[in-house]
């Protein structure tokens, strides 16, 4: 492949030519390693202290104060309540001032840190195949009426309240998968989605951007098998597909069980008038009478015991305006034909069969079962989320610009990826009521909680790039009896331009024959 196609490819732009030498350089030091239980202490010292000193590097203003709070983070032990109490924490070293002010004010070049992240070396599957998930998980704001850039999110409730929305800043993630049974995932990327955005096309460049890194980082090579993107329903996953065709990506997501795809049309026997079919045999996931011969069978073992595997290649869907994303298809233009594989997954422990569509047209028995593996990896992101908000206070601080909360998101990425690397030099601080022994046969994994708790020792191994801070007083603050006179304004929520909604028809309605 030309060096001119690969710039096409990856669409690659000037400017990233300084995050390309960071990942060139922090793979080159990293090259070789590999990441499981087994490697050596040495090894997992000089990747944090790498790491630790890059990210250093990668705050640009207040950086010491910054760095003390994410080491604060990191110590604090604990679950993160809010900010104003991680100042207690011996290794922020300064006062509640400084960490507002460092949030406020303090400057991150996410560039350099995501070009640091794909530097990490990735979780090891046996074929040495990259697997990644992408979600939104939102941080929840509804009484933040001063803080801008609000969107209604959707929030999973319990009976009458399943479907709410309610106001604050969706973030769109994507994390590298890891095999087994494992909580364990690197965080790759992280964008705020806007008022302004299409999220399907900020999902479309971020995952064009994460697989641009990682080819400079040396993750990945023209000739390895193509990066695996598992995701849920929520994505209109043929839009996705269609837009990241130049991409040697394949998507993999759950579909809806009411879905219809068409195979290939048959060829004709002979010239006929008019233009020949786009689609031929339907097949309806609904409906077993239009789902006989599956091109793949198979069984696998899963936590929910023996799964029945059925696929069938080279099915797509008749796209059509009304679907999401093909608004503004050109008029009097064939909708293009995406073509991919449905894979059924049937199993006791499911309450009813799972759907998946991939983007590989063609997939085999071997592409066929890594794709439904890394779909049933891809619940990792929960726990990851649960862990950044539960424990790390991902959502807890109460700021009010988006800009504030992008900064401590970044953050607490960093502090992920230090605790992922952080597994084998971690001291195992445990709870009287926490195993310390391996169950027979199996390994005993060190969790994410277990290795914060820890932390303090690594640190004290590896050092801390961040300066001493200096002796001094806090400011007067508002004179008492004061009142704020400037008060800040309350910003509207959702998006500047909303979808027009059709109105709904009203079968009570009905059309006077006589005029």
């Amino acid at each position: 492949m030309a060096s001119g196609h690969r710039v096409i490819i990856f669409g690659f732009l000037p400017q990233n030519v300084k995050m390309m030498a960071v990942a060139v350089a922090l793979s080159m030091a990293w090259r070789g390693l590999v990441v499981e239980d087994g490697w050596t202490a040495d090894r997992a010292r000089g990747l944090l202290a790498g790491f630790r000193s890059e990210l250093y590097r990668c705050l640009t203003a207040r950086r010491d104060a910054l760095f003390g709070l994410a080491d604060a983070v990191l110590c604090g032990g604990g679950r993160v309540t809010d900010l104003a109490r991680l100042s207690l924490v011996p290794e922020f070293g300064r006062g509640h001032g400084a960490l507002y002010d460092g949030l406020n004010a303090g400057r991150i070049d996410a560039g350099r840190l995501r070009a640091a992240l794909a530097g990490l070396p990735l979780p090891a599957w046996p074929d040495g195949r990259i697997r990644l998930g992408v979600d939104v998980s939102s941080w929840l704001r509804p009484e933040a009426e001063t803080s801008a850039e609000r969107l209604f999110c959707h929030v999973h409730g319990r009976g009458r309240n399943a479907g709410q929305v309610t106001p604050g800043w969706p973030y769109s993630v994507v994390m590298a998968l890891g095999p087994g049974a494992s909580s364990w995932t690197l965080v790759l990327d992280a964008v705020r989605l806007g008022p302004d955005d299409d999220d399907l096309e900020v999902t479309a460049g971020q995952l064009r951007a994460v697989a641009g890194r990682l080819r400079d980082a040396g993750r990945w090579k023209p000739g390895d098998p193509a990066i695996v993107v598992a995701m849920d329903a929520g994505y209109n996953v043929t839009r996705l597909a269609f837009l990241l065709a130049d991409l040697p990506v394949v998507l993999v997501a759950r579909v809806r069980s009411d879905r219809v795809f068409y195979r290939e049309p048959a060829p004709r026997d002979r010239p006929a008038a008019g233009q020949p079919p786009r689609h031929g045999e339907a097949v309806r996931c609904a409906d077993p009478g239009t789902r006989a011969s599956p091109g793949i069978r198979q069984g696998g073992s899963t936590r929910h015991g023996q799964v029945a595997v059925a696929a069938w290649n080279g099915v797509h869907q008749a796209l059509h305006r009304a679907c999401g994303g093909w608004e503004d298809w050109p008029q009097k233009t064939h909708f293009p034909v995406v073509p991919g594989t449905l894979i059924r997954l049937a199993s006791a422990g499911f309450a009813e069969p799972m759907w998946l569509w991939a983007s590989a047209a063609d997939a085999g028995q071997d592409e066929v079962a890594s794709l439904w593996q890394c779909y049933l990896r891809r619940f990792d992101l929960e726990h990851a989320f649960r862990f950044l908000k539960q424990q790390l206070g991902w959502t807890r601080p109460l700021l009010r610009d988006p800009q504030s909360a992008d900064r401590w998101t970044w953050l607490l990425v960093a502090c992920h990826a230090q605790l992922y690397l952080a597994r084998s030099l971690a001291a195992d601080a445990r709870m009287p009521w926490q195993r310390h022994r391996a169950a027979p046969g199996k390994p005993l994994v060190a969790t994410p909680g277990r290795v914060r708790a820890g932390f303090r020792h690594a640190r004290a191994t590896v050092g801390t790039p961040a300066s001493v801070a200096k002796p001094g007083r806090a400011g007067p603050g508002r004179p008492e009896g004061s009142k704020n006179k400037a008060k800040a304004p309350r910003q509207p929520v959702g998006k500047t331009r909303p979808k027009k909604r059709k109105p709904a028809k009203n079968p009570r309605k009905k059309p006077n024959p006589a005029g």
